[in-house]
């Protein structure tokens, strides 16, 4: 038996790991974005909060802790440098003092124009069919609510 037929066979083979493969693709795609990102002075963590408030502004820490799905200490570093950076505001919300609403500045808002040239630009860099990428998507987003049903078990 040659040692690729091993390696297939081996459940601890580091290349045959889904959380391998999915931490490698993750580093190596969000690093396509960073010199895109980098003239609009965004990080890619800043730019998924922005994409959340281009969506749909403004929104509770709470609930923008719950769409990007990160932990609001996570998030209050992030959203602190967006506001330094001049693109947000956190305000207390008048129907809600214990509430912290996130607001878009004329600054933020500008941004978005920006920010449209993203997207194609990946694709073109990836060298890869939209189909592709939105057969992709989708595949991940079954993985996640895969593992999101394996963690209530």
């Amino acid at each position: 038996m040659g040692d690729t037929a091993l390696e297939e066979l081996d459940p601890l083979a580091l290349e045959n790991q889904v959380c391998f493969a999915l931490a490698v693709a993750a580093r190596t795609v969000i690093s396509v974005y960073r010199p895109l990102l980098e003239p609009m002075n965004l990080t890619h963590p800043q730019y998924l909060v922005m994409l959340a408030l281009w969506q749909d502004a403004p929104l509770s820490v709470t609930e923008l802790s719950h769409r990007l799905e990160l932990d609001p200490g996570t998030l209050s570093p992030l959203l602190k440098r967006l506001e330094a950076a001049g693109y947000l505001t956190r305000e207390r919300d008048p129907g809600d003092e214990r509430s912290l609403a996130v607001r878009l500045t004329p600054a933020g808002v500008a941004l978005r124009a920006q920010a449209e040239q993203i997207p194609p630009a990946v694709v073109e860099r990836l060298d890869m069919e939209l189909g592709e990428l939105r057969d992709l998507h989708g595949a991940l987003t079954e993985v996640i609510a895969a593992a999101r049903r394996a963690q209530q078990r």
